[in-house]
């Protein structure tokens, strides 16, 4: 069974990359925050909310896992030619997701680069700690990104960040 919902997921990624049904851009025609409140179950809301934030045109993979509690994300990307930093596009995209969806308590980020596989864990409640802040209570998307601009601006704020779990 599991094997089904890997290759499911893996022909609904397939279909979306084809039909060309996004740009891959954070382009501001896209509302994001239609999706707050959804669950990481809802694939289409996890999706469409992972192609619409920073770096997803280098989108190579995600993974859903909702077998068992805590549910998480993984989400993979091929990094080789992009210069983005990219244990700030994990904070900035796992606050996305974290405020988005209600359930998922941790994201794996996977950037792999020429050189190997640069990997951040990001746990709802260390970003939460991080940030000093529910993230929960925001519901606008104006609100966090004034919180991602001002707390990534902080070099000495992101290196305290724990990104392994």
């Amino acid at each position: 069974m599991r094997e089904k919902i890997k290759l499911f997921m893996s022909l609904l990624f397939a279909v979306f990359l084809l039909s060309g049904c996004n740009s891959y851009s954070n382009d501001n025609d896209v509302d994001l925050f239609q999706y707050k409140g959804s669950y990481v179950g809802d694939n289409s809301a996890v999706f469409n909310s992972v192609i619409n934030i920073e770096g997803a045109k280098h989108l190579s993979g995600l993974e859903l896992k909702t077998k068992e509690k805590p549910y998480g994300i993984i989400v993979n990307y091929d990094w080789s030619d992009s210069e983005l930093n990219g244990k700030k596009t994990a904070i900035n995209n796992a606050s996305y997701l974290f405020v988005l969806l209600q359930n998922v308590e941790w994201i794996n980020f996977n950037f792999e680069r020429g050189d190997g596989i640069e990997e951040y864990k990001i746990t709802r409640d260390n970003l939460q700690t991080w940030y000093g802040r529910n993230l929960d209570m925001i519901d606008k998307e104006d609100q966090l990104k004034v919180l991602i601009t001002e707390s990534l601006e902080d070099e000495e704020k992101v290196n305290q960040l724990r990104t392994k779990g």
